[in-house]
């Protein structure tokens, strides 16, 4: 059985284009660093277009188990260069937007 982690956020007015070259930035860092991201089996970003928040964006992780996904969260909390990144995406968001959730496949 797989686990999809989804987030969702909402960026500041203003911060898009910065928000691009981030998102550029940490794709790149993932890119750069497979052995730390093994465990990640397939990501996607999205952005909202009907329903819900217009132009939230939606990130979709896969794992192909929780423990994948535990594994990899336990790396990346002490990989000093993505956190830089995470946090600096963070400051481009709106405050109290951002959403974690984790699903679990079942068929």
């Amino acid at each position: 059985m797989g686990v999809v982690m989804v987030n969702t956020w909402i960026i500041k007015p203003k911060k898009q284009a910065e928000f691009q070259q981030m998102w550029k930035r940490y794709l790149k860092y993932i890119r750069e660093n497979p052995e730390e991201f093994r465990e990640l089996k397939s990501m996607k970003l999205f952005t909202q277009t009907f329903g819900g928040v217009y132009g939230a964006y939606v990130e979709l992780i896969e794992y192909d188990s929780l423990a994948d996904y535990e594994k990899l969260i336990s790396k990346i909390l002490k990989d000093e260069g993505f956190m830089k990144i995470f946090q600096e995406l963070m400051l481009l968001m709106e405050p109290g937007t951002f959403s974690l959730n984790v699903w679990n496949f079942v068929m």
